[in-house]
């Protein structure tokens, strides 16, 4: 059964990957680089900031910093715990895929850029839903960017993104009632 799923992945994954085209691939190298969802988080941040202040700011950056953490070591621990190669470093693919990313790591399930891009997306869109009510499905879209520019490059499977997906919301989840819990029992309500 196992056998059966990866096949369909591989099969589903040269599908994806094959529609992309040398006209987009600049778009998606800058869709996954971490540097470019820098001015989005800005954004998020000023919202964290005006809605909640200082205190409840930092203990908030605080929460985010180690949700990303956790996403990226659970991630690594997949990763080489499973030791499935990525799909860029199979021999019998590399004819038939577009490989289009920079590099190409080892192992890929399951992929961190989708878990942190999820759990971000989670975790913001239920701290500002209150204000923003779209926020969410915006962040969730964006997140589904992120995860497809990974299959698009080469560099993932479609289960290595939904398994990270997946893991990146449960850990967003769990981080906002974390906070949620120690902003209210640590911080004042003004």
């Amino acid at each position: 059964m196992i056998e059966e799923l990866l096949k369909y992945d591989t099969e589903l994954f040269l599908f994806l990957n094959t529609l992309g085209s040398e006209t987009w691939d600049g778009f998606w190298l800058v869709v996954t680089a971490k540097w470019s969802s820098i001015p989005l988080y800005a954004l998020l941040l000023y919202l964290v900031y005006k809605h909640f202040g200082i205190k409840a700011t930092l203990l908030i950056l605080v929460s985010i910093t180690l949700m990303i953490t956790a996403t990226d070591q659970l991630a690594n621990l997949f990763k080489y715990g499973i030791q499935r190669p990525r799909p860029c470093q199979v021999a019998s693919l590399k004819d038939s895929i577009r490989f289009v990313a920079e590099n190409c790591g080892r192992y890929g399930y399951f992929s961190a850029h989708a878990a942190s891009s999820m759990a971000a997306a989670v975790f913001l869109g239920l701290l500002l839903k209150k204000w923003y009510n779209y926020l969410p499905f915006l962040l969730l879209f964006w997140a589904v960017i992120i995860g497809y520019s990974r299959i698009y490059l080469g560099v993932h499977y479609p289960l290595d993104v939904i398994t990270g997906m997946f893991f990146g919301g449960i850990i967003g989840a769990v981080f906002f009632q974390v906070q949620r819990w120690a902003r209210h029992r640590f911080i004042p309500a003004s």
